[in-house]
């Protein structure tokens, strides 16, 4: 994606999807319907977009401007029209300007590229993965997640790494939008460590009983 604004269809949510991670859509509203058409026929690309106010359904809805541009990886219609999709994130997208919804939520959006920065360090990314392993690994003692979530493996990569433990950690929707809006690979990792230590501990408390 270049700096000029270009329109993109886009998926109000009441979740975040990030990139480098994978969200599935169950699609049933006809306007949706007619996005998920559009985008199977053309590039398989769309935004995805955290609802701020109101609902995933109806219409209405007041949107955030920080998205993630996502491409379609695989595309079930079911015989009803309904729709199954698996998103996969690319890139984070900011909405220059919103279009009408009609015939679905539309907007010209431009890149969101991270400014210059260094490589993010191999002892920084071994934190991530220790941190977020033992939150996981408290879940499941908790009853709250499986073992197969405790031993998923990030990606070596740092910044990849990032996206993947935050969405893996269980964070509600206002703090994975934190860390979309988030500029810069090292300051995204020590946002999401921080969230992840103050979860560890309200976990450690939990199982001391406290």
């Amino acid at each position: 994606m270049t700096d000029a604004a270009v329109e993109l269809p886009m998926f109000p949510l009441g979740s975040v999807l990030l990139p480098a991670t994978a969200v599935s859509l169950h699609i049933f509203e006809p306007r949706y319907r007619i996005l998920a058409r559009h985008c199977v026929d053309g590039d398989g690309r769309l935004g995805v977009v955290l609802i701020e106010r109101g609902s995933e359904v109806g219409g209405g809805d007041v949107r955030f401007d920080v998205a993630t541009r996502g491409r379609i990886v695989e595309a079930v219609e079911l015989d009803d029209g309904r729709w199954l999709l698996a998103v996969v994130g690319e890139d984070r997208i900011r909405v220059h300007r919103w279009l009408p919804d009609d015939p679905y939520p539309r907007a010209e959006v431009v890149a969101c590229p991270d400014p210059p920065a260094g490589p993010l360090s191999p002892e920084a990314r071994a934190q991530l993965g220790r941190v977020l392993h033992s939150v996981l690994a408290m879940r499941v003692e908790l009853g709250e997640a499986t073992g197969d979530d405790a031993t998923v493996e990030l990606s070596p990569d740092p910044d990849v790494a990032t996206w993947q433990a935050a969405a893996l950690a269980p964070l509600g929707p206002l703090d994975a939008q934190r860390v979309l809006e988030t500029d810069g690979p090292a300051e995204r990792l020590d946002l999401v460590l921080a969230m992840l230590a103050e979860e560890a501990d309200v976990l450690a408390q939990r199982l001391a009983g406290g």
